[in-house]
């Protein structure tokens, strides 16, 4: 038995690097942390704030007439992870927005991907998942600002439950190639953003555990 355990301890060392591999951590909210995410603010304030709901931390979102968001500077080889990973629920939603209008350009609760232009700003290119307040689950279109340097899409509508945890898994690389029509293999940040300046209005939602893995 010692001889036989002896053999496989190397070999199951050699396998959790790999295996470490699989899966890249980018909140963790859940360990009640913060690290890596920077705030950037747009009009106004969101409030954010890690705290306890159903036994773990999440990352607690309330928005009152403000645009504010957190993000996260990692690059992400989109050929070894491609999966993004995450949870997310809504408490107080936005209703009645023409979301594909200036005015209506809010969420109660979106996570982006960015991919940077370097020193050309204008080749900022990014996707934006979304949970819509009126625009169809599956729906697509350019963000009303950016235009179709941000593309929109909306995974969850006005028919999805309030306050119940749904869980996202998307395959960042098949999306650019669908939304942009590009092969993009590594993004530069992800983004967290819970805003209502162009309405005014209010939301609150919560995020759980942010990831990428193989598959």
């Amino acid at each position: 038995m010692l001889l036989k355990r002896q053999w496989l301890l190397p070999w199951l060392l050699a396998l959790q690097p790999a295996a470490a591999e699989n899966v890249i951590g980018i909140g963790e909210f859940s360990r009640n942390s913060l690290d890596g995410w920077e705030p950037h603010r747009f009009k106004g304030e969101t409030l954010y704030r890690l705290q306890i709901a159903e036994g773990r931390a999440v990352l607690h979102a309330d928005s009152r007439a403000a645009a504010s968001g957190l993000f996260k500077e990692q690059t992400i080889d989109l050929r070894q992870t491609p999966f993004l990973n995450w949870s997310w629920r809504v408490g107080k939603p936005l209703s009645g927005l023409d979301e594909q209008s200036k005015a209506g350009d809010d969420y109660a609760a979106r996570v982006y991907v960015v991919v940077r232009g370097g020193w050309a700003f204008w080749q900022t290119k990014a996707i934006n998942y979304v949970w819509a307040g009126s625009s169809e689950q599956g729906r697509v279109w350019p963000n009303a600002f950016a235009g179709e340097k941000a593309m929109m899409l909306a995974l969850r509508d006005a028919q999805a439950p309030l306050n119940a945890w749904q869980a996202e898994k998307r395959n960042v690389r098949d999306d650019f190639k669908r939304l942009f029509g590009e092969d993009i293999v590594t993004i530069d940040a992800v983004a967290i953003m819970t805003d209502t300046d162009n309405s005014a209005g209010q939301a609150s939602a919560d995020y759980g555990d942010i990831w990428f893995s193989r598959d």
